[in-house]
């Protein structure tokens, strides 16, 4: 059987091509009563619209190009930062009727490959999420003229939307948390340095032990479990004597946990922890995990109106979304 055509819905609903064109293209200036003929018609007929010829007509792909700058090994790994995202930005497109395109670009041969796809035309628009140090997507996306908007503020000076949250204030609260419940000796296992994130909560710790007369005692992770039990123990080590950690991201302090088991260290009695993110093990640990909890999925739609706004025309400004400190047993 021969493929419905535009011509056979118009000729279906008693309409010219031109206006049941209108109607599968979206637009509002069709009359109501025109516009459910035209669909009448194309339910009747089964006609599905020609994706390459809509777009030439409307100049919109209907793609949304979400890049992560990080491996595979890292995005499908047991962070659920990643899932989150994907999933929450995946839905609040479908409910705009467009479609995401996973890209991921953790090297400059694939940041040359994310460049030449979003340069060819193929998406509306780009989210770009865990960007690193002086990433050179941001800027040369910012050239390209498509509408560009960040999963956190990007690390490198560049004109791009962005949707964060309060980094500095979560981690203040959390390591306010730690004094006020007696703790002196106060250490951090801080994200990487090369990260907007990273950055921000190690400042927010440093900021509450300076105004509180306490020293700042510093290893630094890479947002992974591994890490956060590997500086745990630098921590020991270091200090022996600490009474309190303040980690970076939940996954971390689920890594310091185990460290602090294997040390023959009480949690919280001889050590109290405070994670950031409130991931849903979080909950579950032992002891459950006093943390700051990050609004993922608020974080991600946010990310997609901001940018479905920026189609029509709406403001760039920067979006930053609040924390929330969730006491559990840990601290």
């Amino acid at each position: 059987m021969r493929r419905p055509t535009l011509e056979a819905v118009a000729a279906r609903a008693g309409v010219s091509r031109a206006t049941a064109s209108r109607v599968v293209n979206g637009q509002t200036t069709v009359a109501p009563h025109i516009r459910d003929a035209v669909l009448q018609a194309i339910d009747e007929l089964g006609y599905v619209p020609n994706s390459a010829a809509r777009s030439l007509v409307t100049q919109r792909t209907d793609s949304i190009a979400l890049v992560i700058s990080e491996p595979g090994t890292r995005v499908f790994s047991e962070d659920p930062l990643f899932s989150t995202v994907i999933r929450s930005a995946s839905m609040e497109l479908e409910s705009a009727n467009k479609q995401v395109v996973l890209m991921l670009a953790s090297n400059a041969k694939s940041h040359a490959r994310v460049e030449r796809y979003i340069s060819g035309g193929h998406v509306d628009g780009v989210m770009l999420i865990s960007m690193h140090g002086a990433d050179p997507l941001p800027s040369a996306l910012s050239r390209l003229r498509v509408p560009v908007v960040s999963y956190g503020r990007p690390a490198v000076p560049v004109d791009i939307p962005f949707v964060d949250n309060d980094n500095v204030g979560g981690a203040e609260a959390g390591v306010r948390h730690l004094v006020e419940i007696g703790r002196r000796r106060i250490a951090t296992i801080a994200g990487p340095q090369d990260m907007i994130a990273g950055q921000d909560r190690l400042a927010g710790y440093r900021n509450v032990l300076r105004d509180s007369d306490r020293r700042s005692i510093v290893a630094v992770g890479d947002f992974t479990r591994e890490s956060g039990a590997i500086a745990m123990r630098q921590l020991l080590g270091d200090d022996p004597g600490l009474d309190a950690v303040f980690v970076a991201n939940d996954l971390m302090a689920v890594g310091a946990l185990q460290s602090l088991r294997q040390a023959g260290r009480r949690v919280p009695d001889d050590v109290a922890v405070v994670g950031f993110d409130d991931i849903e093990a979080a909950k579950y640990t032992e002891p459950p995990l006093t943390t700051l909890r990050h609004p993922v999925t608020d974080q991600a739609t946010a990310m997609v109106k901001l940018l479905l706004g920026l189609f029509e025309g709406g403001p760039g400004d920067p979006v930053i979304l609040p924390t929330e400190l969730v006491i559990r047993e840990s601290a």
